[in-house]
């Protein structure tokens, strides 16, 4: 009886230590989640900045290892001769590619020995909707490279494109011949949009709706001002939320349910602080997104065009490195695997890894399932 009362007595002093863990932890994630996020750790140069577009560069790491999840790896000292420029999407902020200190992009390419820039396209606002795929393809990103030229002494270049930012990489190569881009690594870009199930089907449908309105009435979405198809950062977060709807939901029961774990409660504000501050997108961009990419669907046939130029992908010659997510509802594998079709690259590797649009390229299982070897493939190709 004695023991039963001391093990009673133990657990109701407990209570008030675990009540108060837990409001601990649900204050500082409401009121103070700045304090507990772990992106953006990785220190960088900003080499060049216009005002919006600005070019990062990532130095040497101070330390001799670091932790990518259960596994130390040596920071390697002599550096490859061909640097890699990572060409973001739009809409995002930069945290996803440097998201935790164990869990960083820049960092593990940095470790690995390559010199690392990265083209931050800032933060648009409602003056910047005239902003179309010709500013980003054949303005902004040409300009960067040639500063990362410039900066690095080298002419060849690996471009690292996730997204809009694979497309934008595919599309510049297509546009200016550039045969010093020595690699590209496409992460999640539909070439063939309507391939994407659910949401294939869905563009197939608006793609019949557009056809039939302008045979009718002669009416196009590029007759409208881009003014009018500015997407300010706070709806890209809920559309990019209802992407995946069941994801999101059962991101916050669980956090509910763990409530009085800190390493997760700081887990999730660090993803959070990626996902609840997206950006905006310029009109521009939407207009020629939703008219020639999901509507029309140009680049399944191998061309799009840009601005008054097509571009073909059949003068993209460069070694590619493709992935798609098994359960990327944005860009499913049958439509990341389409460039295989159009490109004339002679080294093409394609591959499907578990994750969503985000996850296979900041995930938990994206080091494992496609860095390590992405690494390895790149070393081969870069000196």
């Amino acid at each position: 009886m004695p023991n039963l009362l001391k093990a009673a007595t133990a657990k109701a002093a407990g209570l008030p230590r675990q009540t108060a863990l837990y409001a601990g932890n649900a204050f500082d994630r409401v009121f103070r989640a700045a304090s507990l996020v772990q992106a953006g750790q990785t220190p960088f140069e900003t080499l060049h900045s216009d005002g919006l577009v600005s070019l990062r560069y990532y130095p040497p790491l101070a330390e001799d290892f670091i932790e990518l999840d259960d596994t130390v790896i040596p920071v390697q000292r002599q550096s490859h001769r061909t640097p890699i420029v990572i060409i973001p999407p739009l809409a995002v902020n930069m945290l996803i590619y440097d998201l935790f200190p164990q869990r960083s992009l820049v960092r593990f390419l940095r470790a690995k020995g390559f010199e690392v820039y990265l083209i931050d396209w800032g933060m648009p606002t409602r003056a910047h909707s005239h902003y179309n795929l010709h500013t980003y393809v054949a303005e902004l990103l040409p300009a960067s490279l040639n500063r990362v030229r410039q900066h690095s002494g080298e002419q060849e270049l690996t471009l690292h494109g996730w997204s809009l930012g694979g497309m934008f990489t595919l599309f510049y190569s297509a546009l200016s011949k550039d045969q010093h881009v020595r690699n590209a690594v496409v992460v999640g870009s539909p070439i063939d949009s309507h391939a994407s199930g659910l949401m294939g089907l869905l563009y197939q449908g608006v793609s019949g709706a557009s056809d039939f309105v302008q045979r009718r009435t002669g009416f196009k979405l590029h007759d409208l001002k881009p003014d009018w198809f500015h997407s300010p950062g706070w709806a890209n977060t809920i559309g990019f939320k209802l992407t995946n709807p069941i994801g999101s939901f059962k991101g916050y029961w669980e956090l509910l349910a763990k409530l009085g774990d800190r390493e997760f409660v700081a887990d999730h504000a660090t993803t959070s602080a990626f996902l609840d501050r997206m950006v905006a997108y310029p009109g521009g961009i939407v207009q020629d997104a939703v008219v020639r990419l999901l509507i029309t669907n140009q680049p399944s046939r191998g061309k799009i065009q840009i601005g008054q130029d097509v571009a073909r992908l059949e003068n993209v010659t460069s070694s590619i490195f493709a992935i798609a997510g098994e359960t990327d509802t944005l860009a499913m594998p049958d439509a990341v695997a389409k460039i295989q079709q159009h490109i004339r690259s002679v080294d093409v590797t394609f591959r499907v890894v578990p994750g969503g649009h985000m996850g296979i390229l900041a995930g938990s299982k994206a080091p494992k399932a496609s860095w390590l070897e992405l690494a390895e493939w790149l070393a081969e190709r870069s000196d």
